[in-house]
């Protein structure tokens, strides 16, 4: 039988036990990815033993704890605490969400913590957005009109046109839907991915942008937008409810309906 092993440096190592402290009753562990580019070792995951009843019911909250009071080297994304900013999208138990919005009663055994899959790591819990957001610039996310001269007030638009624009405006860009895909794992230098694809539709179906062909000229590309395969991870995971598979299917509609 032929045997395979990962490279030394391609496994994630046992890290550290912090226990928590004597007479806490309400424990749970915490395991959470390790890995400071700066010291030269493999990742590991240390466990943090919580006492609950110490925190907040979220599984930031624990986090925030563990840098506070525990370990102060932790390092990981976080802001609003309202699920508005997107900056604490990791992996939790599993699943692309965000930290602030998970509640750790829904884990019911260990919380296992990792960055956001399939990214450059900067450290820890910090992925490397870099490329993601260099895909959403060069979609050109913002109003295009060649009306001249622009009006003196606000472009307005019917209540059923603004309705268009609904479940696309609310992303926050956690790019969770997006490190979900396993099309993005794989082609993730080509395809735009969930994120970039849902805010492209957005601009395409706003009434007030005056590019929409030329905005699905730059689509048309066999890996830019074919590469979605509608596994439809992107649309379970999303942390707002949003459909991102559903904006890229119209984007696949409109392509054809031009064709015909």
């Amino acid at each position: 039988m032929v045997e395979f092993s990962l490279p030394k440096n391609s496994q994630i190592g046992k890290g550290r036990i912090f226990t928590a402290a004597p007479g806490a009753k309400n424990v749970k562990p915490f395991r959470v990815y390790r890995w400071n580019p700066d010291d030269g070792a493999n990742p590991v995951v240390d466990t943090y033993e919580i006492d609950l009843d110490t925190i907040g019911p979220m599984v930031l909250d624990a986090l925030i704890h563990i840098k506070n009071n525990v370990d102060p080297t932790l390092t990981f994304r976080r802001s609003c605490r309202e699920g508005i900013c997107g900056s604490c999208a990791m992996n939790i138990d599993g699943e692309n969400t965000l930290a602030c919005l998970k509640p750790i009663k829904d884990v019911h055994d260990a919380v296992s913590i990792y960055p956001l899959p399939h990214m450059p790591v900067v450290k820890d819990l910090v992925p490397d957005l870099n490329g993601a957001y260099a895909q959403l610039r060069s979609i050109e996310p913002w109003l295009k009109s060649d009306t001249a001269p622009p009006p003196d007030s606000e472009r307005r638009q019917s209540i059923e046109e603004r309705a268009e624009l609904d479940g696309m405006w609310e992303c926050i860009l956690c790019f969770c839907c997006t490190t979900s895909c396993p099309s993005y794992w794989w082609n993730g230098d080509r395809y735009l991915g969930p994120a970039t694809l849902l805010a492209a539709y957005r601009w395409i179906a706003d009434s007030r942008d005056e590019h929409a062909g030329e905005r699905l000229d730059a689509l048309e590309d066999p890996l830019k937008l074919y590469a979605c395969r509608t596994i439809m991870n992107c649309t379970q995971t999303c942390p707002k409810g949003l459909n991102p598979a559903k904006a890229i299917a119209r984007i696949k509609e409109l392509q054809l309906e031009r064709k015909i």
